[in-house]
């Protein structure tokens, strides 16, 4: 094994780039915004109620676009800057939400009815890709027997289904709420 001579520093494959590190960022942030859109447009699916296929798209999505992300670079210092990037990406989208309603919308999603009244939104559950076992366990877990006694089940933004039942006692408040601006 030959080492280096002791006054020339040491650059090796683990320093090297094989990608500009300026293409890493512009790729890094690319394929966060492309996977950030792709994900919004699969539905609303909380981590605990992925299914086994869910997790196995998720791992072959990362391997597939971790070379586009830094190209043919396999350097220790690429991928490390591939990574700050997708953490300051992220941490700008979160922070910016907060502030910008549109943004918020887009990146989350609202809530949507699936249930009023007993009956059942069934353009809604098609267009949230919501079967009817999946409704009918939710109703189960709130301790309802069926969707008749639902007075209202709304899919939440992060994927959870809220049910309000026909039995529920509706309290209304004198104080209005306000809405605080986050700083």
């Amino acid at each position: 094994m030959m080492f280096p001579p002791s006054d020339t520093p040491y650059r090796g494959p683990m320093l090297d780039f094989g990608t500009p590190w300026w293409q890493i960022v512009i790729r890094a942030a690319v394929v966060y915004l492309a996977l950030l859109v792709g994900l919004r447009l699969g539905g609303k699916r909380q981590l605990g109620q992925m299914t086994p296929f869910d997790l196995v798209v998720i791992l072959l999505i990362a391997n597939a676009l971790q070379t586009s992300m830094v190209g043919p670079d396999t350097s220790l210092v690429g991928g490390l800057i591939a990574a700050g990037v997708l953490l300051v990406a992220n941490a700008t989208l979160a922070r910016f939400r907060h502030r910008i309603p549109w943004l918020r919308k887009v990146a989350e999603g609202e809530p949507v009815v699936l249930v009023s009244g007993g009956v059942v939104n069934q353009v809604q559950m098609t267009r949230q890709r919501i079967d009817d076992s999946e409704l009918d366990q939710a109703v189960r877990e709130h301790g309802l027997g069926g969707v008749d006694q639902v007075q209202q089940a709304v899919l939440e933004v992060d994927g959870t289904i809220s049910i309000v039942p026909t039995s529920s006692v509706t309290i209304r408040t004198k104080n209005q709420v306000r809405s605080r601006r986050l700083p």
